[in-house]
């Protein structure tokens, strides 16, 4: 991490601040999280706001570039996922901006369908070994095309009745004692106010729940994906038949150049876009490991960050075009306008999900997701879902507020693995019912009654086990 030079302080005059808007839920961040959390709340009757600091929804999924919407079933190809994910998949499916298996191939084992995936570089996202069968299997993942996402995004929300504000940054709650009441939130237009009876923190960094003094986790092993920042970027008019014959018929010359790529500081490892219609496009996904873990609050960091993984993109587009067959006339296509944060600050809430979690089979009474385990290889085998409870989006000790997205209350080792786009969707999903619930009830987000919680997450067509 970056040591922080000694500062001095200066006091900030108060100041009236202009209350632009009040309503019944606020949500604070417009990433998977907080559009699942805006199209819920107001779907479910409550007046909505969602700010977003950026000119355009979707977070890390758009302006991250990570486009992919992975573990949507378990190895056996069963789907678990639906909801307001499914309905995402559907309407960019019939604007051509989605890619996934055939249904029939879900879980499949047929070596061509797994073969595909495995030689795009998209394995981990596709392929995992069943080990129940000691075989390969293809999941029901997807690829989407982060452009119409955002316009789909848009769509979706303003056609729920989502009061929507851009280019808007929150940055403080407004706390009366241990209970949220409104964001601060600055803009061109200065530092305004929302008013809210219930806030929802989708800022995935846990912005608004640290700034009211809620209890919290930072730690991360600095050997899990979570603890780095990532760089992507696609290139575009790759001749990749040519590549792949250089690949094969030359191995030991192609080995050479990508460890003197390495030594350069570029980047050897890409996927192969497979997005229809984008033939000849690869996606690059460079982790920025540091010795240290990445501090993503840290903005002196991440600009240091930022301005070397944009020099390695080059060097690696540099090379890529002058030494290897099929990327002779290959151009960088765009890269992302924000470092992609895999992990971070998380709320200790009333329930924090653990590993222990993941063989226990627990069906919680607050369920609010059913996830599939795809990542611990034979505990997967076993133990193919894992359940999500409400209590895990609940702050102990605070009102007014619940968190949605990758902030969840969680071990890390566990955030690691259900922090991805699709589960933060169905966190947002479960907390603006839920906010929706208590506004109508005139009671305290952590009061709602899981029985309602569930019956209307069931209506909006989430996947949720029987609790007798």
């Amino acid at each position: 991490m970056v040591n922080k030079p000694s500062t001095r302080t200066v006091t900030e005059p108060a100041r009236e601040i202009e209350v632009l808007r009040e309503a019944d839920v606020v949500v604070v961040g417009g990433g998977p999280g907080g559009i699942g959390s805006a199209i819920a709340a107001a779907r479910s009757g409550a007046r909505t706001i969602l700010i977003e600091r950026y000119g355009h929804l979707g977070g890390m999924a758009t302006g991250g570039l990570v486009n992919i919407i992975p573990n949507l079933s378990d190895i056996s190809g069963k789907q678990h996922v639906f909801g307001l994910n499914q309905e995402l998949l559907d309407r960019l499916d019939r604007r051509g901006g989605a890619s996934y298996p055939d249904k029939k191939d879900w879980g499949t084992t047929d070596r061509k369908v797994v073969d595909y995936y495995l030689d795009a570089n998209l394995g981990w996202f596709y392929v995992r070994q069943d080990h129940n069968i000691d075989q390969q299997r293809v999941l029901y993942s997807a690829v989407v095309d982060p452009e119409i996402l955002k316009d789909e995004f848009n769509d979706m929300v303003h056609e729920a009745g989502v009061d929507l504000l851009l280019h808007s940054w929150g940055t403080r709650p407004i706390m009366d004692r241990d209970t949220a009441k409104g964001v601060f939130f600055e803009s061109k237009s200065g530092r305004q106010a929302i008013l809210g009876k219930v806030i929802i923190d989708a800022t995935g960094d846990g912005d608004i729940f640290v700034a009211a003094g809620a209890e919290f986790d930072n730690e991360c092993d600095n050997s899990r994906r979570t603890a780095w920042l990532a760089f992507i970027w696609w290139m575009a008019n790759v001749d990749l038949k040519k590549y792949d014959e250089f690949k094969a018929s030359q191995p030991d010359k192609y080995k050479e150049l990508m460890q003197e790529l390495g030594k350069l500081g570029g980047y050897p490892m890409f996927f192969k876009g497979v997005l229809k219609n984008q033939e000849g496009v690869v996606w690059y996904h460079c982790m920025q490991r540091q010795p240290e873990r990445s501090d993503a609050m840290d903005v002196v960091e991440l600009t240091r960050i930022d301005i070397r993984a944009r020099k390695r993109a080059l060097i690696t587009y540099e090379f890529m075009k002058k030494f290897v067959p099929g990327f002779e006339k290959c151009f960088i296509m765009q890269t992302a306008p924000q470092l992609g944060t895999q992990g971070g600050r998380r709320i200790i809430g009333e329930y924090t999900v653990t590993e222990k979690d993941l063989e226990t089979d627990e069906i919680f009474i607050d369920t609010i997701a059913i996830l599939a385990n795809n990542d611990y290889h034979e505990i997967s085998a076993k133990h193919p879902t894992l359940c999500i409870p409400y209590r895990c989006l609940v702050p102990r000790r605070m009102d007014g507020l619940l968190v949605a997205g990758r902030a969840f209350s969680s071990a890390d080792t566990i955030n690691e693995s259900f922090n991805i786009i699709p589960h933060c969707i169905a966190y947002g999903q479960a907390a603006g019912t839920a906010a929706a619930i208590a506004v109508k009830e005139g009671i305290q987000p952590r009061h709602v009654d899981y029985k309602a919680l569930r019956q209307n997450l069931v209506k909006q067509g989430v996947n949720l086990p029987d609790i007798k």
